[in-house]
């Protein structure tokens, strides 16, 4: 997780490292130019660890979309800024796309009437699925539920964890994964198929820290201590590393529908062992867009742009997210965050208080709908002594006020948003 305030305020800074190594560890080239004819690019500009995209994956889309349909989502959903124009040509037949190699394009073909059908997708949406028992509306709909972060001996490296004096360690990792436990058995006793991308407090991807530190060490011009390097790579394993290796997953063995990724939110709360408090609590879900100048820069996320547009995945993303951000709430009373209106990297979805854009790994590189869940804030004096409170049944006076646990409070929130969206959706055999 690097939402909001996570991604705005790191709560370890990293001001040791040069601007040219932080440069190196987020692209493996520099952004390309403005196109000219004469431009030639001896290989795509990619982000940190990733593979440069086959674009021929794209066939499938060719007719599968109006001019208009692409050009709106592209403009209004998927950037922030102008700097697609250099790499995506649009005219009434086709869009021309650089894919970053020597000087290539792929074409695009336009359909001249809105298509009747949609290409190839492993995923289903709710208009899809077939009819529905009346008391499990969720039959056969696979949904993967992936725990933010890692937690246990990891939550301290991944900067999720904190304690104030002598309470309970505060670890993201570990609330989200006793979240999505609490899920599961209610999500299938509504008739889906669960999955979890991470079912115990360990990383999902192999590599560790110390082999990509040596990948940083071997990298040219970047003149670091072994300190700074890292730390860097600490970074490249938890943040890229390990969501590279659960999309693998997602993507390759788990096939869902709709992927549940659970987090809590936070502001900066400075030293970890002796942490900031403050009065404020709020809630936000994440669509996948909203891609930054830079962003649409590279050659994968480039593609990956593409690919979510040409899915329709923001659709069903907007569909379900809207349904649970309205449900979750009503139930918990948070109220909505906001981005500041210059933001360069979110969108508001549909004036939607509670629901954005953004461009975050996971639901950029998760092939399927994805909604990226932010509620409470762990620093939050109110969510605080929620969190200290512990798991229980009931009702419990916190804060002044009879609640039930926090972790309950979320798992039956999203259940029943989820219930309540999918009941409304799809038919039923009685």
């Amino acid at each position: 997780m690097v939402p909001t305030f996570k991604r705005r305020f790191p709560l370890v800074l990293l001001g040791v490292l040069s601007l040219a190594v932080i440069s190196w560890f987020l692209t493996k080239n520099p952004p390309l130019p403005p196109a000219s004819p004469a431009h030639r690019e001896p290989e795509p500009s990619l982000s940190v660890l990733a593979s440069a995209p086959d674009w021929a994956e794209l066939e499938v889309y060719q007719g599968t979309i109006t001019r208009a349909d692409f050009e709106t989502l592209l403009t209004t959903v998927f950037t922030t800024g102008q700097a697609w124009r250099q790499f995506i040509e649009i005219d009434d037949h086709e869009a021309r796309i650089r894919t970053g190699a020597a000087n290539e394009l792929f074409h695009l073909r336009f359909s001249p009437k809105e298509p009747t059908a949609h290409a190839p997708r492993h995923w289903r949406n709710a208009s899809e699925l077939p009819p529905a028992p009346n008391d499990k509306p969720l039959e056969g709909i696979r949904i993967a539920i992936d725990a933010g972060h890692i937690g246990g001996a990891w939550a301290k490296m991944e900067e999720r964890w904190f304690v104030l004096g002598n309470g309970t360690p505060v670890t993201e990792g570990d609330m989200t994964l006793h979240v999505a436990q609490l899920i599961k058995p209610k999500l299938e006793a509504l008739g889906a198929i669960v999955s979890m991308v991470r079912d115990k407090p360990e990383p999902v991807t192999p590599l560790r820290p110390a082999s990509l530190m040596s990948t940083l060490g071997d990298s040219p011009g970047t003149g670091e201590s072994p300190e700074s390097l890292k730390k860097l790579a600490e970074r490249l394993f938890y943040r890229t590393a390990e969501i590279r290796a659960r999309a693998q997953l997602v993507n390759e063995t788990l096939k869902p529908d709709l992927v549940l990724c659970l987090h809590f939110n936070a502001e900066a709360w400075g030293n970890p062992n002796e942490p900031t408090l403050i009065d404020r609590t709020h809630l936000h879900l994440l669509v996948n867009g909203a891609y930054n100048d830079e962003e649409v820069s590279l050659a994968d996320q480039r593609f990956a742009l593409l690919q979510k547009l040409l899915q329709r995945t923001h659709e069903e993303e907007v569909k379900v997210g809207t349904t649970v951000a309205d449900t979750f709430a009503q139930i918990s009373g948070l109220p909505p965050y906001t981005y500041p209106a210059d933001s360069l990297n979110a969108r508001p979805v549909n004036g939607h208080p509670y629901l954005w854009a953004r461009n975050l790994l996971a639901n950029r590189l998760y092939d399927c709908p994805v909604i990226f869940m932010e509620p409470y804030v762990m620093n939050s004096v109110q969510d605080y002594n929620r969190i200290q409170a512990g798991d229980y049944e009931g009702l419990r006076l916190i804060n002044g006020k009879e609640v039930p646990s926090i972790f309950h409070e979320y798992a039956d929130a999203l259940t029943f948003s989820l219930e309540k969206y999918y009941r409304a959706s799809r038919p039923t055999t009685n």
